[in-house]
């Protein structure tokens, strides 16, 4: 199932902060953690993030999905903080 983004809406993967660097340190959890996602699709009227960004986004500002297993969001283009 593909879910579709209407008007300036993002669809994205929600992916899980990494818990161990490169050299297998345990990495702590902060309470409020940086909120990451790959976005899968745009709405018509979304003009500066396209499909395969990964956003930093307001997680305060978003509803989350989970269709067949996979945990996504759905943001407003205005609630995305940053492109990493």
């Amino acid at each position: 199932m593909a879910i579709k983004p209407l008007s300036n809406r993002v669809v994205a993967k929600i992916e899980q902060p990494q818990e161990k660097t490169a050299s297998g340190l345990l990495l702590g959890t902060a309470k409020e953690a940086p909120a990451y996602a790959v976005v899968e699709s745009v709405g018509p009227d979304v003009k500066s993030i396209k499909k395969g960004d990964k956003i930093l986004y307001k997680e305060f500002a978003t509803n989350k999905v989970k269709v067949d297993d996979t945990d996504y969001v759905i943001v407003e283009e205005k609630d995305i903080l940053a492109t990493i």
